[in-house]
């Protein structure tokens, strides 16, 4: 133990360690975003509409045509507005974006609906489109569910389906952000700290005197990702008690298994960073194509949209995305409690793109010192 205590590696960790201690900017880049983001993204993301300002006009104004209003209203889905008192005040008012719906009841409504054959006009604002295809669907089921009301005599159907929701019972939009944010969070922080702390040595001017120590060139660099790195498995464990405590996100899985390969995705975001910082000279290029690089990763993830909504083309690509295979981790961990049996896919995906990463990095810092 003495031995290593005496060894320029460890001499360089604990440089490193001082620095990082000595940089305030870094420290609060590693500790403040995380829970910023999870607690925003776990908040704010949310796929589920709620009070669309609905106008309604009701021109047969009978018992039947207030009952379908209040079975738009009932949900809290549609927040019913001031109702308009034509119909070009209605459009006017869905045109400006004052409303998202607007309903017309015909007069001839009650009349129609006896004789089983009543019509509404719908108008929904579909620049959202999103927003929109949900609300056509919700209309549907609630205009499904007041005829069916109206037909008490009406037979079972012949068919009946029972659903089941598997890992989300209660369709909690958090449990599905929360594992994406935390493979977002880790991908930005770990690339651009260790970037950084990479290109810094260029920017003060050190980097001749690291040439000087008796250190090998992979000592180096792992004596600069050794302190990063255990302060982003802090970051991990930070994400997991915010998801656990504010969002109520279950952990079925095995907390070991989660910690290791979340790890090894550590060293993939660690080894891009660390290879951005050999490339550029200056922390703002650096910044600048993190960025660049971040974005693309994130989108084709699935951390904040289903892989299976994107076009063939990009599910395909995404395969390539680290990103992906680890948000896939932690949701199948998590969420479903499954173990390296169903996810051996996804972690043997990390560990070839953490062996390549590593040592393109490590190459690429050797080059540069020599």
């Amino acid at each position: 133990m003495r031995r290593f205590l005496n060894t320029p590696f460890f001499a360089l960790v604990l440089k490193e360690i001082r620095q990082i201690l000595r940089n305030k900017q870094l420290l609060f880049l590693l500790i403040i975003p995380p829970i910023v983001q999870l607690l925003l993204y776990g908040s704010a993301l949310n796929p589920d509409v709620q009070n669309l300002k609905l106008g309604v006009l009701d021109y047969a104004n009978v018992y039947e045509s207030r009952e379908l209003v209040a079975a738009l209203t009932e949900n809290g889905i549609f927040a019913a507005q001031t109702p308009p008192v034509s119909e070009a005040e209605l459009s006017d008012r869905v045109e400006t974006g004052k409303l998202a719906v607007g309903v017309v009841i015909p007069p001839e409504f009650p009349r129609r609906l006896a004789a089983g054959n009543a019509e509404i006009q719908i108008l929904i604002d579909a620049v959202n489109a999103n927003t929109a295809g949900i609300a056509n669907s919700y209309l549907s089921q609630i205009v499904l569910q007041y005829n069916r009301r109206l037909k008490t005599t009406q037979t079972a159907l012949p068919v009946q389906a029972q659903v089941l929701f598997l890992y989300n019972p209660g369709l909690t939009s958090s449990w599905f952000f929360i594992p994406g944010v935390m493979g977002l969070v880790l991908t930005l922080i770990g690339t651009i700290t260790s970037a950084i702390a990479v290109v810094k040595e260029k920017d003060v001017g050190t980097l001749e005197q690291l040439l000087m120590t008796p250190a090998a060139s992979w000592e180096i660099l792992l004596a600069k990702v050794v302190p990063l790195f255990f302060l982003l498995m802090g970051d991990v464990l930070l994400a997991l008690t915010l998801g656990r405590v504010v969002f109520r996100v279950p952990f079925q899985g095995n907390f070991l298994l989660l910690m290791v390969l979340s790890a090894c995705y550590l060293f993939v975001t660690i080894s891009i960073g660390a290879l951005l910082g050999t490339i550029y000279q200056q922390q703002q290029q650096v910044l600048l194509t993190a960025f660049f690089i971040n974005m693309p990763m994130v989108e084709t993830s699935g951390a904040i949209a289903p892989v299976e909504s994107m076009p063939p083309f990009f599910q395909t690509l995404s395969l390539l995305n680290p990103m992906r295979h680890y948000i896939a981790i932690v949701r199948g961990i998590l969420l479903k409690g499954v173990g390296l049996e169903a996810l051996w896919m996804h972690a043997l995906a990390l560990v070839v793109f953490a062996i390549v990463l590593v040592t393109i990095s490590t190459r690429q810092f050797r080059n540069q010192l020599s």
